[in-house]
C-alpha cells in the first residue's frame, strides 16, 4: 500500500515545479511562428480526386498548406508539432514542386505499407481517416501522379 502521505508531499512539490516550467516553457519561441511559406508549384496530379485525397490525408505536414491545430501553440507539444512538419517538408513538400522532390516515388509505398500517415496523425485529424476504397484510391492515384 502506498503512503499518502509521500504522494501529497510529492505532488505538492512537483506540481508547482511542473507548473512553473510549462509556464516559463510558454516564451520559448521554437515552434510559434505558424505562417506557411509561399506555394511555388505542385505535382502534375493524374486527377482532381488525387489532389483532394493528398490535400486531406497529407497536405498538413508535406506542404506549405498547414493548418496548425489549437495545441500547436502550447508548449512544448508546439515544439513537437513544429519539429515534425520541418522535416515532413523537408522529405517531400507538394507545395514547393519548382525544387527537385527526392522522396516523391516513395509515396504510393509509405501509404499502402502503412508508414504514411504517421501512426499518431489520423486520431488526432478525424479528416485524415482513410476508408478502404479511399486508400486504395489514394495509392492508384499517387502511382500515376508520379510514375510521369
Amino acid at each position: 500500500m502506498k503512503n499518502p502521505s509521500f504522494t501529497k508531499t510529492f505532488l505538492l512539490r512537483v506540481g508547482p515545479t511542473t507548473v512553473v516550467l510549462l509556464v516559463l516553457a510558454q516564451f520559448i519561441p521554437y515552434g510559434r511562428s505558424h505562417e506557411n511559406p509561399p506555394v511555388t508549384g505542385e505535382p502534375d496530379w493524374d486527377s482532381p480526386a488525387t489532389r483532394a485525397l493528398v490535400k486531406r490525408t497529407c497536405f498538413d505536414c508535406h506542404s506549405n498548406e498547414t493548418h496548425w491545430p489549437w495545441y500547436a501553440k502550447i508548449a512544448p507539444i508546439s515544439w513537437l508539432v513544429q519539429h515534425d512538419v520541418d522535416e515532413a517538408r523537408e522529405h517531400l513538400n507538394f507545395s514547393e514542386w519548382d525544387k527537385p522532390q527526392r522522396h516523391a516515388d516513395e509515396t504510393a509505398r509509405q501509404v499502402e505499407e502503412g508508414e504514411m500517415p504517421l501512426w499518431f496523425y489520423p486520431p488526432l485529424h478525424s479528416e485524415a481517416r482513410l476508408s478502404d476504397t479511399e486508400k486504395a484510391a489514394l495509392i492508384a492515384g499517387l502511382k500515376k501522379t508520379f510514375a510521369k
